[in-house]
């Protein structure tokens, strides 16, 4: 190099390092080792997830409800009352509510017809904790048509074999013998299509069963888009069973909900 082109050098570009470990910031699912703070923390998260429900407009009337097992007293569900709008619920608003509908606590009535099928998936499913059946359109057309979720896109694969389809109308009059039904097909899986009906999701906590609900809806969507513009190609079964591997889990449900958590906490 020539003296006199010195001056037409420049440094480049530094390229940034790795961040160290212990500066990423992740926060994970909260773990109590009391009662009363897990039953808060549900209360909290059942709140915020049933305002956020109202923002996304799913709601239709009185119908639309969450619930989350009680951490301490057996078969006993909080729940969002009856005829109250859930767009500024709060958690002190909740219900507590056994498993054949008795309100235990709080000062509404509860929607009896609409909790004898939550009660019959809590009781059948003691490992979950909350249960979503809300009122989303996409997830209502998908259930007038009696699909699954196609495996269509990486979203829709945490859904993989991970779902089902009670494919008969149910009237939704509490029956016992329907709400087994409902239980039954939903079996080991995290949501379940009702035909006719719509969507119903479960999880190991609030925010898992809040998100999936949220997920489905969106997969729902995308499939009826794709099928109304050609023919939708799948992924295929080992590369669908791949990703839900990676997506499909309620830690990464839990994740995944976060965001929408914080616009309504």
């Amino acid at each position: 190099m020539q003296p006199d082109r010195l001056e037409s050098v420049r440094p480049g570009p530094v390229r940034p390092g790795p961040v160290p470990v212990d500066r990423l910031r992740f926060e994970l699912p909260p773990v109590h080792d009391d009662p009363a703070q897990e039953r808060a923390h549900r209360k909290e998260r059942l709140a915020g997830a049933l305002r956020l429900f109202a923002r996304l407009g799913y709601e239709e009337g009185v119908a639309g409800h969450v619930t989350a097992r009680d951490p301490e007293y057996d078969d006993c569900y909080w729940v969002n009352p009856f005829g109250r709008a859930s767009a500024t619920l709060t958690a002190g608003e909740l219900l507590l509510v056994d498993g054949d509908g008795r309100v235990l606590q709080g000062e509404r009535r509860v929607n009896e017809l609409a909790f004898a099928v939550h009660a019959a998936v809590h009781r059948a499913r003691p490992e979950v904790v909350a249960v979503v059946r809300a009122y989303a359109p996409y997830g209502r057309a998908l259930a007038a048509l009696g699909e699954l979720l196609a495996p269509i896109t990486q979203e829709a694969c945490a859904f993989y074999e991970d779902h089902a389809l009670v494919d008969a109308y149910t009237h939704g009059a509490g029956d016992a013998e329907e709400c087994r039904l409902i239980a039954r097909a939903l079996g080991p899986y995290k949501a379940l299509i009702l035909r006719n009906h719509g969507l119903l999701t479960v999880g190991g906590s609030v925010d898992a069963a809040a998100w999936w609900f949220v997920a489905a809806e969106r997969a729902a969507q995308v499939q009826l888009i794709a099928r109304a513009a050609g023919k939708p190609v799948p992924v295929d079964h080992r590369s669908a069973l791949a990703a839900r591997e990676r997506f499909g889990t309620d830690l990464a449900a839990w994740v995944s909900y976060q965001p929408l958590r914080q616009s309504v906490a």
